[in-house]
């Protein structure tokens, strides 16, 4: 038996996946998967937050693989689509907890604000370095 049989069959799969826009919804939905577990593993401690650390692995997989953000991204759009569906349907939760986001409108409010403030300073501080 060829002992490299497993190897030329994850190549030949690397190959198809690389070539189509179904490598960024595997490598997204992959991602995923991998940090849910570490959350779960975490016992849910904040700070081992799944979609931060999918994206840090969607980035390392990219840099290794040498794969431009325009293919990745070409597959990750069907994941995009359903984030307005996503979006759209807290609606239904939020609406129920109505009474309390009420009762807690000021401390929302303030992490908005800072959360707003951060963002916008942060976008500036980059965009300043940025050397064209």
């Amino acid at each position: 038996m060829n002992s490299h049989l497993p190897f030329a069959k994850i190549d030949a799969i690397w190959v198809y996946l690389a070539a189509s826009p179904l490598l960024g919804l595997t490598v997204t939905l992959v991602a995923y998967l991998i940090a849910l577990n570490i959350y779960a593993r975490a016992k849910h401690n904040p700070l081992a937050n799944p979609v931060l650390i999918a994206v840090a692995i969607v980035v390392v997989a990219l840099k290794i693989t040498d794969t431009p953000y325009r293919t990745y991204f070409e597959g990750a759009q069907f994941v995009r689509f359903l984030l307005g569906p996503a979006t759209v349907a807290l609606a239904l939760p939020l609406y129920r907890q109505w009474a309390k986001l009420k009762r807690s409108a000021l401390p929302l409010l303030g992490g908005l604000v800072a959360g707003s403030l951060t963002a916008i300073v942060s976008a500036v501080g980059i965009a300043s370095d940025i050397r064209l």
